[in-house]
């Protein structure tokens, strides 16, 4: 039996726009790769009267509703008792909740619970107990005219913790079928591209099956299949990966990976190299990117920032003269830049970036978006001209950190850069 789940946010401070809705692209990716389909997302304030509006519309439409916010101990904090009420469930006491409540706020906090945080072991009788080790905030579900009632709370950490924790499990029960995903990463082709080339080929598969997700400066193909067991979806999925790897090639940079960073890092690790940057436009995007990954230092020995001639010339060593001859923002200073790089870190590969991400001009009168993407290693040096246009200035910035990753990534693997 296929599902259809639906998506209520409550919290009137989603509505005012002061904290962003992550909750509802953490679930709806997790039930995509469910197989459940995922046809409505609402946001509601809190208010019982509208958020019961709101249950009534989804019960009607949907067999699984996850609600997100409003478990609290404050007086707004109304999800469960309006929820009970329209669905005919009583509420009841967990006191094994409040005393694992009052000990996490001895060990945590040293003070005593304050008594509004019973209200948080207040669950619908007979539900589904979803504990909360990294919050203070359980979960539930229970079942309800065939209907799906799953509530996790609204803090994204918390919410998607609880979802793969608990409600994976509890929603992979409700059907006998094994369904798994494989993601295939792209950089260097565009959606609708990739989607033109495979647009007969998705259309005539039903299991498995593929489809296209944008991702900021990339893009993924999810390929999803339900077998009675894991093996036979396997055996499903692989013939039409190796089908799309055929006809993508090396625009395919990993298969469940998270990032063109996460693939560079195994790469250098695998071969015992470091690497260095010197960036001027993005402003240390690389450099943060790869720190932000764990085991980062064995592969990255430092950067620079360069914003200004004077420290391409002082710092990294890039001579006055191709300076003064072609400009900051040119294929000879980016070159220079990624040797320098190299140089003065004493890395295995130096990384550059050099352009104009706007809004105006340079003073050589390069356009917004010209963008010098360099490479040192101890067998060359290259350089990959961009022109993105007038976009904006942070997707002239993303997408040129992309492309250095991915040189880097084409190097490791000695692909064409």
């Amino acid at each position: 039996m296929a599902h259809t789940a639906e998506l209520i946010a409550v919290g009137t401070e989603l509505l005012l726009g002061s904290v962003a809705n992550l909750d509802a692209q953490i679930l709806s990716e997790g039930l995509s790769a469910l197989g459940i389909n995922v046809y409505y997302h609402t946001v509601v304030g809190d208010n019982p009267e509208r958020l019961s509006a709101a249950l009534e519309t989804a019960r009607r439409r949907s067999d699984i509703i996850l609600t997100t916010g409003g478990l609290g101990p404050t007086y707004d904090d109304l999800t469960k008792q309006t929820i009970c009420r329209v669905f005919g469930r009583e509420l009841e006491l967990h006191q094994d909740i409040v005393d694992a409540l009052r000990d996490m706020f001895m060990r945590s906090f040293h003070k005593p619970m304050t008594e509004n945080n019973i209200q948080q072991a207040m669950l619908p009788v007979g539900c589904t107990v979803f504990d909360n080790p990294i919050g203070t905030a359980p979960g539930c579900a229970f079942c309800e005219g065939g209907v799906h009632v799953l509530m996790l709370p609204g803090p994204p950490h918390e919410c998607e913790f609880m979802f793969r924790r608990h409600a994976v499990p509890y929603l992979k029960s409700l059907s006998r079928d094994v369904i798994v995903s494989h993601d295939l990463r792209i950089f260097g082709m565009g959606e609708s591209e990739v989607e033109q080339i495979l647009r007969e080929r998705m259309k005539s598969l039903t299991n498995p099956t593929l489809a296209p997700y944008a991702k900021r400066s990339e893009m993924l193909l999810r390929c999803t299949a339900k077998a009675a067991t894991e093996e036979e979806a396997e055996a499903m999925l692989s013939p039409v990966m190796e089908e799309v790897r055929q006809i993508l090639g090396d625009v395919i940079y990993g298969v469940d990976v998270g990032s063109l960073e996460e693939v560079c890092m195994a790469r250098l690790k695998e071969r015992s190299l470091t690497f260095a940057t010197a960036e001027s436009c993005t402003g240390g995007m690389i450099a943060q990117r790869i720190t932000e990954l764990s085991g980062a230092s064995a592969v990255f020995r430092g950067g620079v920032v360069s914003y200004w001639s004077e420290v391409k010339a002082g710092v990294l060593g890039v001579p006055r003269q191709l300076l003064d001859e072609y400009g900051a923002v040119s294929e000879p200073v980016a070159k220079a830049m990624a040797e320098g790089a190299r140089a003065i870190t004493g890395a295995d590969i130096g990384l550059s970036v050099t352009g104009v991400a706007g809004p105006d001009r340079d003073e050589r009168g390069n356009e917004v978006g010209t963008v010098f993407v360099g490479l040192a290693a101890p067998d060359g040096v290259w350089c990959k001209a961009l022109s993105y246009g007038a976009k904006r200035r942070d997707r002239i910035r993303g997408n040129a950190s992309n492309v250095a990753f991915d040189l880097l990534r084409r190097y490791l693997t000695g692909l064409p850069l």
